[in-house]
Parts: structure tokens; C-alpha cells; sequence
């Protein structure tokens, strides 16, 4: 969502990454009830599902503090050095 953002519609790196952060919410709640119904939630790890939801948490109160910290220059190139790992990480390990 961040790089959509930044590249097709102007918004700010920092606002981009903010809006991300808000938009995950709603996205979690509709799928909550897709897998709930689909009969696949059995196979939700309920012990590991919570160590990801303080995780989460967790991480997004400390991103949200570091956001307004970090220059726009140095937190685009901290979003594309993630995203290269990632792309890397991809191609290497599909």
C-alpha cells in the first residue's frame, strides 16, 4: 500500500505510512469472519495468533512514536530497503 501511495497518488512518505498502519484494521476484521465461516478456523493457531497480535501492537505504538522522527528522505529509503529484502527474499526462497 505504501509505495501505491507514494508513487500514484503524491501522498507524503510519512502519511503513507500511517495510512497503512490504519488501513490493516478494517482489512483484519472483514477476513476475520471469511475464516471463521470458511470452516478453516480450526486451523488457526490461537497460542501463536495472540504472540502476533501483542507483536503487532507493540510495533505499531513504537513505529507510530519513530515515525515523526525519521526524515522523509530517511524513511523512503528505510521502506525501499524493506521492500528490496523482501523482493529479494522472493526471488531466492519463492
Amino acid at each position: 500500500m505504501i509505495p501505491l501511495q507514494v508513487l500514484w497518488a503524491g501522498v507524503g512518505q510519512h502519511n503513507a505510512n500511517a495510512n497503512s498502519l490504519v488501513a490493516i484494521i478494517p482489512i483484519a476484521i472483514a477476513a476475520l469472519p471469511v475464516y471463521y465461516f470458511s470452516h478453516q478456523w480450526p486451523e488457526v493457531d490461537l497460542h501463536f495468533a495472540l504472540l502476533l497480535i501483542v507483536g503487532s501492537v507493540v510495533g505499531a505504538y513504537v513505529g507510530a512514536r519513530l515515525l515523526g522522527r525519521i526524515p522523509e528522505r530517511e524513511l523512503t529509503l528505510i521502506v525501499v530497503a524493506v521492500l528490496l529484502v523482501v523482493g529479494v527474499k522472493e526471488l531466492v526462497f519463492p
